[in-house]
């Protein structure tokens, strides 16, 4: 074995060494934040509830909605719940796992931001993913059983499959690019709250296929602002309706505006000043 590929191995181990040690950081703030969250056991019991029944709420809707005109921009029930599916699959596992991100503001203000930079842990890493959210887990078992189950009902073969994945992937860096970059405003404004509202808002109109909304409002969520990309082509991919084109370039805005929120957040922090200056 020469220098070179000896140098590659012990790379390949550091790099392992140092994902062991995130995730077992990652796992000890979980455990922590469902002690928090569990700590008054009948608001946790009334909060799941509470998520389970809008979700179910929702699903009525839509049935409705779609009972009424037999179709939904051209979409049948089977089709506009699986978008549903695949809305509610990007935003729980979001909210799963950034949830830190809407408590990032009292942490710049009260100075435990400066805390945070001295610890021997990525500050990015713990200001994103420090405090998951352990009931959107508990969720998350039942919906991907439902996406399991429209998946068979939709007949999709494994490529369907395999592309419908790779996009759900491609929305989540998309995600996590947004979730980045309202922590960078966070760093320089002090202002997360408002941005994550409008992110909730905005992001919530991918519940359904964007097709139901009239031009121009269905071209600036599919070519600028990356709802469609997020939301609608994992579903549209994974039936054979996206060009190739459109799927490329939604592979690269994901690409593109996650390495963009990576460089916006190296700036931020670079202007922070201890909260005692």
């Amino acid at each position: 074995m020469g220098v070179a590929e000896g140098f590659k191995i012990i790379c390949i181990m550091g790099k392992m060494k140092k994902f062991k040690k995130y995730g077992r950081v990652w796992w000890l703030m979980a455990k922590n934040a469902a002690i928090v969250m569990f700590a008054t056991r009948y608001g946790a019991v009334l909060f799941l509830a509470g998520k389970i029944l809008r979700f179910g709420f929702f699903v009525y809707f839509l049935s409705v909605v779609v009972g009424g005109v037999d179709n939904l921009a051209g979409y049948d029930f089977n089709a506009v719940i699986f978008f549903f599916l695949t809305f509610s699959l990007v935003d729980t596992l979001s909210q799963c796992l950034f949830r830190e991100v809407y408590r990032f503001r009292s942490h710049v203000v009260n100075g435990t931001l400066d805390f945070i930079l001295l610890k021997p842990v990525n500050p990015l890493f713990r200001s994103l993913m420090g405090g998951p959210d352990i009931l959107d887990f508990i969720t998350l078992v039942p919906l991907l059983g439902a996406l399991f189950w429209f998946m068979i009902r939709m007949q999709l073969g494994l490529a369907g499959v395999g592309l419908y994945l790779l996009f759900v992937i491609n929305g989540m860096a998309l995600a996590t690019a947004l979730h980045v970059l309202v922590l960078g405003l966070g760093v320089i404004t002090t202002e997360v709250d408002h941005a994550m509202m409008i992110y909730r808002d905005v992001t919530g109109m991918g519940r359904m296929p964007v097709d139901v909304y009239k031009y121009p409002v269905n071209v600036i969520l599919t070519w600028f602002l990356p709802v469609a990309a997020m939301m609608s082509f994992p579903v549209k991919v994974a039936l054979g309706l996206l060009s190739w084109w459109g799927g490329l370039a939604a592979i690269v805005a994901g690409v593109g505006l996650l390495l963009l929120a990576l460089e916006f957040w190296g700036y931020a922090i670079k202007q922070y000043s201890s909260a005692s200056s």
